[in-house]
């Protein structure tokens, strides 16, 4: 049986998704949504979720932008997943990128960065040489990461963020658009400013999966 592939998720965010997956020549059976708003998106098929019977063969990626409804819909099911990377993305060739994982337009990935599952590295964004990203990170557009910086889990950097080279952010951080981070960041807090300080903790809680 051939491969089908599918996206998970009919929001602007999937839009994205699929012009991208249909920019590397890929053609998609169907998106799927729990809550599907339209017949078509991007000329695909768009099917609600509860009709989708699953074969071994298909392919899937998840096209939310909520990093912790992400890492739900990936837990509940036995999905199998494919990567999605823009063609004008430029991704070093000793870069690694796991499955899941979308690399939208312009984009930069350095030699030696990894790269987690299901992570969103969102347009124009530069991830710099040696970064450590982990599962379900969002870099936001025209953020930048310089040299040796690690991202937990489920973190998301915000638009036009700057983080200087060698800093540790935690895992489920929220780094504010236009923060400029120059320490390092613990797990939960949210980072607003230049220089980059404290405000809140998110709350654990949320993001635990049951």
């Amino acid at each position: 049986m051939n491969t089908q592939y599918y996206i998970f998720g009919a929001s602007g965010h999937g839009k994205v998704v699929a012009d991208i997956v249909l920019s590397a020549k890929i053609q998609v059976t169907a998106i799927l949504d729990d809550r599907p708003q339209a017949d078509t998106l991007l000329h695909i098929p768009v099917h609600a979720t509860a009709s989708y019977t699953s074969t071994p063969e298909d392919q899937f990626i998840i096209a939310i932008g909520s990093n912790e409804v992400r890492k739900k819909v990936v837990e509940q099911n036995e999905f199998s997943f494919f990567k999605a990377i823009a063609p004008t993305a430029s991704i070093s060739s000793f870069a690694e990128i796991e499955e899941g994982t979308v690399v939208m337009p312009q984009v930069v990935v350095n030699a030696g960065t990894q790269i987690g599952k299901h992570c969103i590295l969102n347009s124009g964004c530069v991830v710099e040489h040696d970064c450590v990203l982990e599962d379900y990170v969002h870099i936001s557009p025209n953020a930048a990461l310089a040299g040796h910086v690690s991202v937990g889990e489920g973190s998301q950097i915000g638009i036009g963020a700057s983080v200087i080279q060698c800093i540790t952010i935690g895992k489920w951080v929220t780094i504010g658009a236009g923060t400029v981070v120059i320490k390092d960041v613990p797990d939960y807090a949210v980072v607003v400013g230049n220089p980059g300080r404290i405000i809140k903790y998110n709350d654990p809680d949320f993001y635990r999966v049951d």
